[in-house]
């Protein structure tokens, strides 16, 4: 299980960076004047790469990775027991709702109809932090 939990990590990892980076990239984009094509080009295309080919790998893989573990460490007996579980199982939703707005706003960004300011997307950019700490804390601490 040690292998598996490793996977976990690093794709968790991999997953938190696109997390963070992505709507950065956002607050940029918003920023880029609306008639300068070729800067509105490359952030979707950036967006895309990191959204497409890190971000959502990562997440399908973390959580792939994350239900082998409870499978492996007993499955619902084990989620029965670890209340602690319960509450990261809930950071985790949210961060999967997180990356389902990241993809809307991707694409509203891709089709021009981008409404958000950067100072919105300053404060989109934040809120993956406090599911981080939170979740790193359940895990290491385990308070309940």
């Amino acid at each position: 299980m040690l292998w598996v939990k490793a996977f976990h990590i690093i794709f968790m990892v991999t997953w938190m960076a696109g997390i963070f980076y992505l709507p950065r990239l956002f607050v940029y984009h918003a920023m880029n004047p609306e008639n300068d094509r070729v800067g509105h080009a490359r952030f979707v295309t950036m967006e895309r790469k990191l959204l497409f080919g890190i971000m959502t790998p990562g997440a399908i893989l973390t959580i792939f990775f994350g239900v082998w573990l409870i499978a492996g460490y007993g499955g619902l007996n084990y989620l029965r027991e670890m209340k602690w579980l319960h509450a990261k199982l809930f950071l985790v939703f949210l961060l999967v709702v997180h990356h389902g707005f990241c993809w809307r706003y991707y694409a509203a960004f891709r089709d021009g109809k981008n409404v958000k300011t950067h100072r919105f997307f300053r404060i989109f950019n934040e809120l993956p932090v406090f599911i981080l700490i939170g979740t790193i804390i359940l895990v290491e601490v385990k308070p309940f």
